[in-house]
């Protein structure tokens, strides 16, 4: 049941532009996996899925570097210096389900398409890269369920342009944050293989689907409901 999960988390995730860490966190916590192993493999199997998901929506021009370079040029090295910085566990799954619920809301965020979008502050840009990379190497996710709905609320970009652009974030910032993680010494999950097939899967799937304009309502209900149990597991449990 839980690779079958994990398949759709990895679609869904994948077909918004996302690489899915949240939702594997949420997976591996509820079924009791070790803190100490669920960081480096969320963010091992973020980079294939948020891989898959780039590749796709940037042939379909959505891409745009004037936004992407100032985020990834802040994000990058905080989220190596938050790869190496080691949580006590408690603290982490505190961190990691308040974050779950973050990514929930994000399910359900819609954005005015009546409303222009406007220019990017390059000085903002960066600081918000930088922020959202130090949180990422810290709890192991790309930071995509926190600059999608920034990007979506500063009217930088549409749903379109954020799914190209934090995917593209995800990517990077997962290889930073684990870049940090190895230098200290990691310790990945034993069924990491078999996770690998089955998210690079459904990555494919989910990103080829999602630059077409499928209907995610129903799996983004179920997807929701997932993270909220395991957010509520790691935060009162």
């Amino acid at each position: 049941m839980m690779y079958i999960i994990l398949f759709f988390v990895a679609l869904l995730y994948a077909g918004v532009g996302h690489g899915g860490a949240s939702g594997y966190l949420a997976l591996m916590a509820l079924y009791g996996v070790a803190p100490e192993e669920m960081k480096p493999t969320a963010l091992a199997l973020n980079l294939l899925v948020s891989f898959a998901s780039f590749v796709n929506y940037f042939l379909g021009k959505y891409f745009r570097p004037q936004i992407f370079v100032p985020l990834i040029l802040g994000s990058i090295p905080m989220a190596y210096l938050g790869g190496r910085w080691q949580l006590d566990a408690e603290v982490y799954k505190q961190v990691l389900g308040v974050l779950l619920l973050f990514a929930v809301g994000r399910f359900f965020l819609v954005q005015d398409e009546n409303k222009s979008l406007k220019q990017p502050n390059w000085i903002l840009a960066v600081f918000i890269g930088g922020i959202i990379g130090l949180f990422s190497g810290m709890i192991g996710i790309g930071g995509g369920i926190l600059l999608s709905p920034i990007l979506l609320l500063l009217y930088w970009t549409d749903q379109k342009q954020t799914a190209a652009i934090s995917a593209g974030f995800i990517f990077v910032n997962s290889l930073s944050g684990l870049l940090g993680m190895i230098s200290k010494g990691v310790q990945f999950s034993p069924n990491m293989w078999i996770y690998l097939l089955v998210t690079f899967a459904g990555g494919l799937v989910g990103a080829y689907l999602g630059a077409r304009r499928l209907n995610y309502r129903s799996i983004k209900f179920i997807l929701a409901a997932v993270l909220f149990l395991a957010a509520i597991k790691l935060i009162f449990i």
